[in-house]
Parts: C-alpha cells; structure tokens; sequence
C-alpha cells in the first residue's frame, strides 16, 4: 500500500506541477482556454489530491509522533506557493508581475520535490 501510495502522490506533483507551467503559458498569452471550467476546476482537484496523498502518507509514516523538520518547511513552502499562484493566476495587475510570480512559484514548488526527495530543510547543503 505505502509504494502506491507514494507513486499516486509523486504522479499527482507532476501533474500539479505540469499543469501550473501550462496554466501560466496559457495566462501570459491571454488564452481564452484559461477561462474554461475545466482549466478552473481541473488543477483544483489533482492539488486536492495531492494534498490528501501527503497527509496520508505523513500519517502512514507515523509522522505526528516524531514531527520531522523538513515537513514543516514543506507545509510553510506550501502555503507561500499557494500565495504566490493567487498573485499569478488572480491578482496579478500586469504580465510583468504574473511572470514573476509564477516563476517564485514554480522555484517554491521545485523546492518542495527537492525537500521531499532529500527529507533536508536545505536541500542542496
């Protein structure tokens, strides 16, 4: 069950993650597709996913017992990618300022693999 489980969570960050890139192409140029309910409902639900894969697998782990430090750095990556895919995709006044946050979030999300793969707070140390 865990290899499952944690091959279904990796398949869901890739497909979080292809999507995020796809849906910021598309929003730079000005695709009417960004506006389909699919492109709106469709990330929603592989990110809902994913997120109940993770909690599953922290669960699995037992990791509410011995609360590993990479697991909080990668909640707190989370919860700035999640602020900084709102700026790119909702609030974002100019292309300038969607492409900048698209790209510190597609590096925050980056940053989350590495954690996941290295169960390092800095990965690359």
């Amino acid at each position: 069950m865990y290899s499952t489980l944690k091959t279904l969570h990796f398949s869901l960050a890739f497909l979080s993650l292809a999507g995020f890139v796809a849906r910021g192409v598309l929003h730079l140029r000005h695709s009417p597709w960004v506006k389909r309910r699919f492109a709106r409902v469709a990330p929603h639900l592989v990110d809902t996913g994913l997120l109940l894969t993770g909690l599953w697998l922290a669960w699995v782990w037992r990791m509410h017992e011995h609360l590993q430090p990479w697991l909080p750095a990668k909640l707190i990556a989370l919860l700035l990618y999640i602020a900084l895919g709102l700026l790119a995709f909702r609030f974002a006044r100019s292309d300038g300022t969607r492409a900048l946050a698209w790209g510190a979030a597609i590096g925050v999300f980056l940053y989350m693999l590495a954690v996941a793969f290295t169960k390092q707070v800095i990965p690359l140390s």
